[in-house]
């Protein structure tokens, strides 16, 4: 990745700030951020599936038309998409250079095992990498229609999510990758926050309140609809 030097030589701010921890972990806070505003919003655009075809569909294409006449059509939706590429990008590539960067801090391996972190944090890394494969699975399968099963039908989003959670194998890629994306959640809002300052004596235990309540709301949010296939709520 190119990064500015200063005309004198001197590395730029930015490039300063990129080859930095405390850089690398404010990308990471800020990208995850984004990508957390997003899952919000993708949660509730998800359940709309349980006010029927029409509303769902409706929906669905409300995104497509989104800023018109001043956006051509589906332009907003490429807007947010091509931001949250960038954000997952950024998120992951900081991950895996500050995971490196703890490897080699830490070449010897302590000869007393006591893990001190929560679940959350020791799965951090395998989450991610869970949830990396999951994002490529569910564009192909949900977006592109490759890998869809029975057949995809554009502009028809209500029948082709039900189709996906009529197959065993998507409702356990869909329910694993929301469980990892709960864990996920719970330990990088926490630590996004203390990474932005917004950490304190007084503050923690809300924080952390916070991030348990957005990880279990999403978690269950998202796992309802293919809970909802499976069980004839939702056909």
């Amino acid at each position: 990745m190119a990064l500015a030097t200063r005309t004198d030589g001197r590395p730029s701010m930015i490039r300063t700030l990129w080859g930095s921890t405390i850089g690398k972990k404010t990308v990471m806070a800020v990208s995850g951020l984004i990508m957390l505003g997003y899952l919000v919003a993708h949660m509730y655009g998800n359940l709309k599936i349980f006010f029927g075809l029409d509303s769902f569909n409706g929906y669905a294409h409300w995104l497509r038309t989104l800023g018109e006449p001043v956006l051509h059509y589906e332009w907003a939706l490429w807007i947010v998409r091509l931001v949250l590429v960038a954000a997952v990008v950024l998120h992951g590539v900081c991950a895996y250079q500050l995971s490196r960067r703890d490897i080699a801090a830490r070449p010897s391996k302590y000869v007393h095992k006591r893990p001190r972190a929560s679940y959350a944090t020791r799965t951090m890394r395998w989450g991610g990498i869970i949830l990396a494969l999951f994002i490529v699975w569910h564009i192909l399968d949900l977006t592109t229609g490759t890998l869809h099963p029975g057949g995809f039908q554009s502009g028809r989003p209500y029948q082709n999510v039900v189709d996906t959670f009529s197959t065993w194998y998507g409702n356990v890629i869909y329910i694993v990758a929301m469980l990892a994306l709960g864990l996920h959640i719970q330990h990088g809002f926490w630590s996004a926050a203390q990474t932005l300052g917004a950490g304190s004596a007084a503050r923690d235990r809300v924080l952390k309140t916070t991030a348990n309540l957005l990880a279990v709301v999403l978690t269950a949010g998202f796992i309802a609809v293919p809970v909802a296939v499976m069980t004839g709520v939702v056909n």
